[in-house]
């Protein structure tokens, strides 16, 4: 015959215990699987032209349930950081490229973010843009286009940690 006494817990309590620890492990590897497959982050960008590593871009969330990026590094063999979007027509006219805001108002539609734009501070042309990530959120497809997204053209990024 099993004898409890107060120091042994009872299965109830133990399988209990087991079961909220096992929530706990599901939640956080969930939460990781989406914090992985969200474009927040740091992400390297490439040449279109040289394929070469070209700057650093940190996509954050905007305040708006929306996404926005910004550079915060050039990495070309070039790079000067105190270069100039002298092609831009906007507001972003003769401002410093290290800093600026190049992506706006991405919206997460699904497993993608669509509905934004984005400035290529090479010839100051806004594009809409949308991304998602692919191989678990390691890379970062990113389209600017004209009109519809046909339109346009890809780059894949790399998610730096």
């Amino acid at each position: 015959m099993l004898q409890f006494n107060r120091r042994t817990p009872s299965l109830a309590a133990r399988a209990a215990r087991q079961f909220a620890l096992a929530g706990i492990l599901l939640g956080s590897v969930l939460a990781a699987h989406a914090q992985s497959n969200s474009p927040v982050g740091v992400w390297q960008t490439v040449d279109d032209h040289t394929g070469q590593p070209k700057a650093l871009v940190q996509i954050s969330e905007d305040g708006s349930g929306g996404l926005s990026g910004k550079v915060i590094k050039g990495l070309g063999p070039n790079d000067n950081p105190d270069r100039r979007c002298t092609a831009c027509t906007d507001s972003r006219k003769d401002q410093l490229i290290l800093g600026m805001t190049i992506i706006d108002g991405m919206k997460q539609a699904g497993n993608e973010w669509d509905d934004g734009h984005i400035l290529d501070p090479e010839n100051g042309k806004i594009y809409r843009c949308k991304m998602h990530t692919e191989e678990g959120g390691q890379k970062l497809v990113v389209r600017g286009y004209l009109g519809i997204s046909l339109l346009g053209r890809s780059q894949t990024w790399v998610r730096q940690q």
